[in-house]
């Protein structure tokens, strides 16, 4: 007997899990075609069996259109080249890198420049790369992920597994994406836009849509660390 929750995927592909994952990456650059609001409730429905301490399901998303976006952009560009600090509602990353994490992220960094053939010492350059982010990367949807701000540390975990269903659900209808931790950089800004309470922290955003291939920034992958330099077995 079918679940009525499996109609909305009669009609798509099945894409295998496991090639969903290997196969997905964060994409920068996309078509200037728009995406059906029905995909992206479908990709939501999909998304929100994903697995929360005790059921809380904590999160909570905003499908951002092109106004609120330019809005956005256009504010955290103008806090950025006033050299406003940022005041993000959580720390993301370790204020002092050590290895491996130092080197990975250096890595990181040149397979994306050197991608778009931009050097080291072409500053303008690679800022205006970087503000791209501010942007969505252009991408036709644009997301915003948030959650209350009493919850703990758990319900972040139960954010991420959310995180990646959205992301892998988007490959299985076709679309592509690129999380975006740079939009929580100023919350306050996209509290003001979206008329979300203080009462709840931003997590990250999202760019959705449909991926240019032939644009060099999508030609690129990281690096990833073979499983058994990641695990450890216990008979």
């Amino acid at each position: 007997m079918k679940n009525k929750d499996d109609s909305h995927f009669e009609s798509s592909p099945i894409l295998d899990v496991c090639q969903a994952m290997r196969e997905r990456r964060s994409v920068r650059a996309f078509l200037d075609k728009p995406v059906p609001p029905q995909l992206i409730e479908t990709i939501l429905e999909a998304a929100r069996f994903a697995p929360s301490g005790v059921n809380t399901q904590p999160w909570h998303v905003a499908i951002v259109g092109s106004l609120h976006r330019q809005r956005i952009t256009k504010d955290i560009l103008k806090a950025r080249e006033q050299d406003q600090p940022e005041n993000p509602d959580y720390q993301y990353y370790p204020t002092d890198w050590f290895e491996p994490y130092k080197e990975r992220r250096k890595a990181c960094g040149l397979a994306l420049y050197g991608a778009l053939h931009i050097r080291k010492e072409d500053v303008e350059q690679r800022k205006q790369q970087w503000y791209r982010n501010y942007a969505f990367f252009e991408a036709p949807t644009a997301l915003i992920f948030y959650l209350d701000a009493k919850l703990c540390k758990g319900s972040w975990m139960d954010m991420g597994m959310f995180l990646q269903n959205v992301m892998l659900a988007a490959r299985g209808v076709g679309l592509e994406t690129c999380p975006q931790a740079a939009l929580a950089e100023y919350p306050d800004i996209i509290r003001q836009h979206l008329n979300i309470s203080e009462n709840y922290h931003i997590v990250c955003g999202m760019a959705l849509g449909f991926a240019d291939w032939s644009h060099p920034v999508n030609q690129y992958r990281t690096a990833r660390e073979e499983v058994g330099h990641f695990t450890t077995w216990y008979d």
